[in-house]
């Protein structure tokens, strides 16, 4: 980790964490119907960066790769509207925490996106 930015750079690491945060955040919400329903799509999404990405640097190949990174953003913006919801639907108590999430899951998003592009 870089200890100036907390961030870590190995990025199978990256999005391990990420999706840790997210089921550790959700474990804090309450227990509505609508918590119950968005925390299953949420840890989902959060998790699949992370698996994609492994099984992108085990891929059989350049298109592969490709498809894996393009699955590994897709998963990121998806998290990233779960995230949205919970937060919305919830106290406010549960929204800074929920916006350090959606910003991280918009970075895992931009960096798939520069993989892609390069």
């Amino acid at each position: 980790m870089d200890q100036k930015t907390n961030k870590t750079y190995n990025l199978e690491e990256r999005t391990y964490e990420f999706a840790l945060a997210v089921a550790i955040y959700c474990k804090k919400l309450p227990r509505t119907i609508s918590n119950l329903e968005y925390v299953k799509q949420v840890i989902r999404s959060s998790g699949s960066p992370a698996s994609n990405y492994i099984e992108a640097n085990e891929s059989l190949g350049k298109k592969d790769f490709q498809m894996r990174i393009k699955i590994c953003r897709k998963e990121a913006k998806e998290t990233a509207l779960w995230l949205r919801l919970i937060m919305n639907t919830n106290p406010e108590k549960f929204t800074e925490e929920g916006n350090k999430l959606i910003q991280e899951a918009n970075e895992l998003k931009k960096i798939f996106s520069a993989i892609l592009n390069k």
